[in-house]
């Protein structure tokens, strides 16, 4: 209030100095005001534009734009201020595709193709083309599952009818079930169940009984690695009057390889063993002693 007196009484007595005073005052407030509107991003777009040159050597040209004011910081912490959702990853798509009876047939008939059947000549290329020796253990299993009559052959019905159930309809899936095929030879119901599906699967259907030649190549495939007495035992039935095994045989051959030990000890000669067994035994005792 004092100032104000002060600058009315100098109007009044020095009315021209007054009006350069004036003058001087607002010009200097004029260029203060501007250069605290360049200081808040609100003056020179010259400026603005020299803070987002773009680079040398850039692809693009960089946009302009102009600095942020008060209001824009406002309203981006408006929008930045709630709590962002977690974004996951897309789910694993199972792109294995299901089981198809029409592509399964096709893969049968690309080795049996006129016949209902595929036989020895196609088996031995079905074999090669899964990486599997005709002879391996594993196509025994893969029999078995598929329900074949005959070895060496596998027909249209008993190849859908297994395959489904192994849900198998090109080389590549069946390749994928090898290891799952072997693996179930270590299941000691599952092997029984194979061993004895083995002998009707072997024989020759004319005949009740298993050949000689072919029982001991399917025992020394079934038991030639698990049973220390088999080569023992492969030389009696060399040896022997037998000409072949009957299946009263067959089973008990696997239960004696099972439950009687390698020395023999714990052989009952009372039990209810079929004579071949007590024979194998004597001939073994009696062969020991010499």
């Amino acid at each position: 209030m004092f100032t104000v007196i002060i600058l009315l009484n100098f109007s009044v007595q020095h009315p021209s100095a007054y009006q350069v005073l004036c003058r001087d005052f607002f010009n200097e407030f004029s260029f203060l005001f501007q250069h605290c509107l360049d200081l808040n991003g609100q003056g020179s777009q010259k400026y603005t534009a020299q803070l987002v040159k773009p680079s040398k050597g850039a692809v693009m040209p960089v946009k302009k734009r102009k600095l942020p004011d008060a209001d824009d910081h406002e309203q981006n912490c408006k929008i930045t201020s709630f709590t962002r959702p977690l974004i996951r990853g897309p789910r694993p798509i199972n792109t294995e595709k299901p089981f198809s009876s029409k592509k399964c047939l096709a893969w049968f008939h690309k080795y049996a193709a006129p016949d209902k059947v595929f036989g020895p000549e196609a088996m031995e290329n079905f074999c090669e083309d899964i990486g599997v020796e005709p002879e391996n253990i594993i196509m025994l299993v893969l029999a078995w599952h598929l329900e074949a009559a005959n070895m060496g052959y596998f027909t249209k019905d008993e190849w859908l009818r297994g395959m489904t159930i192994l849900q198998c309809d090109c080389t590549e899936r069946l390749q994928s079930k090898l290891d799952y095929l072997r693996s179930e030879l270590n299941d000691a119901a599952t092997f029984k169940n194979i061993y004895r599906y083995a002998f009707d699967f072997a024989r020759d259907k004319n005949q009740r009984s298993l050949d000689m030649d072919t029982a001991k190549l399917m025992l020394a495939l079934l038991l030639g690695r698990s049973w220390p007495l088999f080569p023992v035992f492969s030389q009696f039935l060399e040896q022997s009057k037998y000409k072949g095994l009957n299946k009263d045989q067959w089973y008990n051959v696997l239960e004696f390889s099972r439950t009687i030990n390698p020395d023999l000890s714990n052989y009952d000669e009372d039990g209810a063993w079929p004579v071949l067994l007590d024979e194998f035994v004597e001939w073994r005792r009696s062969w020991s002693a010499s």
